[in-house]
């Protein structure tokens, strides 16, 4: 997926061929907020401006910008991935979270 990004928001991008513009919404935020251009540049200046809408909007109404999560994932891997994940676990004395948990971090960490 193609994106933007804008004072930490993330803003989707998509093209309807049929209307011949893009579109797209600010991710990662509860309600819906979308954006539209003909252009890159229209679409980029549109994305800053529904940023911008949103933050007033959250000071206005006293609410938090971004989306909460509640810190509980639930993933879906292969049994062979779940049992190899679950060995080293127990040979490194961590709990499977624990592990997962710690990979998650370090792989963040070489991103940034």
């Amino acid at each position: 997926m193609n994106t933007l990004t804008y004072k930490g928001f993330i803003g989707s991008v998509n093209f309807s061929e049929k209307d011949c513009v893009f579109f797209g919404k600010i991710e990662g935020i509860n309600g819906l907020v979308n954006f539209e251009g003909e252009s890159v540049k229209e679409l980029t200046n549109a994305f800053h401006e529904a940023v911008e809408d949103y933050l007033a909007y959250c000071e206005d109404e006293g609410i938090q910008p971004h989306k909460s999560y509640s810190g509980s994932l639930n993933i879906r891997i292969s049994p062979e991935v779940h049992s190899r994940i679950a060995m080293f676990a127990k040979r490194t004395g961590m709990s499977i979270n624990a592990f997962i948990k710690e990979a998650l971090e370090k792989q963040l960490a070489s991103m940034l």
